[in-house]
């Protein structure tokens, strides 16, 4: 596949009915340090990634206070801002950080109002165009966390709130306080826990970002598929995620220029329904 590389080609969807996205996006998480704890090996690079992020159509890019912590978001601040029209930077808050590879989440409503107010300082923005409640936690009643959070997006510091590992249940739980635009859940071929979750969202219009798109399995088993179609496992994969439906949102993320081209190779490839079924029958 030698065609021009742009995220338009995955198609687009309009968050929350009205902000459009091409749906092929960008996780930064991977462009901070080890345990995604503090900063990346060559600060440059990262950079360097966000920027061509944007020149190949990317305009969905996820992020989260507690990646680095702050380092993630004020990544993005260095390389992006002033951000082109049209750019979304969605981010997350509620989880802490103890060290690499440790979160815990805390939803007490002063803190996530902290939250909140420290992501637009170091994003320089005015409001988040899309907010995410990183984990509910089972420590504060939900309401409470809901609640805070349709405080701020009166207030106009968020535009549309989402979620993040949740069930069906939760979702409509939040959705009796605010609505919930987007459902950000570990999804991929090989780990389908939330198919539940995500025929909701489809049924509801609610955008569904799968994290860790094409990680967990062996991609060996798509290679003759792959090779049909000149294209890589990874590419494959994620070009089965666009097909399994018109609400997914994968957000691939990488800190190699060459991968993220790689990636943005699978938004343009095209599954036939016969080829979709025999990869969707891989266990």
């Amino acid at each position: 596949m030698t065609q021009t590389l742009n995220a338009a080609h995955s198609g687009t969807f309009k968050i929350g009915g009205e902000l459009e996205i091409n749906r092929l996006g960008f996780g930064a998480m991977r462009l901070t340090g080890p345990g995604i704890w503090g900063e990346p090996a060559d600060p440059g690079n990262a950079l360097r990634v966000l920027r061509r992020v944007v020149e190949l159509g990317v305009n969905f890019i996820d992020t989260a206070d507690a990646y680095g912590p702050h380092v993630n978001e004020e990544q993005i601040r260095e390389a992006l801002h002033p951000y082109a029209d049209g750019l979304v930077i969605a981010t997350k808050g509620a989880h802490t950080r103890q060290g690499p590879d440790r979160w815990v989440p805390v939803g007490r409503p002063e803190y996530l109002r902290q939250c909140v107010e420290m992501s637009l300082r170091r994003l320089k923005l005015e409001r988040i165009d899309l907010w995410q409640l990183h984990r509910i936690d089972p420590k504060v009643p939900r309401d409470e966390q809901f609640g805070v959070i349709k405080e701020m997006q009166d207030e106009g510091k968020i535009r549309f709130f989402g979620l993040s590992e949740v069930t069906v249940e939760e979702i409509e739980a939040a959705q009796k306080v605010l609505p919930v635009v987007t459902v950000q859940n570990m999804y991929n071929l090989f780990d389908r826990q939330s198919e539940q979750v995500l025929d909701y969202c489809e049924q509801q219009g609610i955008g569904f970002i799968p994290w860790r798109p094409v990680a967990g399995g062996n991609l060996q088993v798509l290679e003759n598929v792959a090779r049909k179609h000149d294209a890589t496992p990874a590419q494959v994969a994620l070009a089965w995620l666009l097909k399994r439906s018109k609400v997914m949102l994968p957000i691939p993320g990488t800190s190699s220029i060459k991968h993220l081209e790689e990636n943005l190779q699978g938004a343009r490839l095209e599954l036939s329904d016969e080829d979709f079924q025999a990869i969707s029958a891989v266990k």
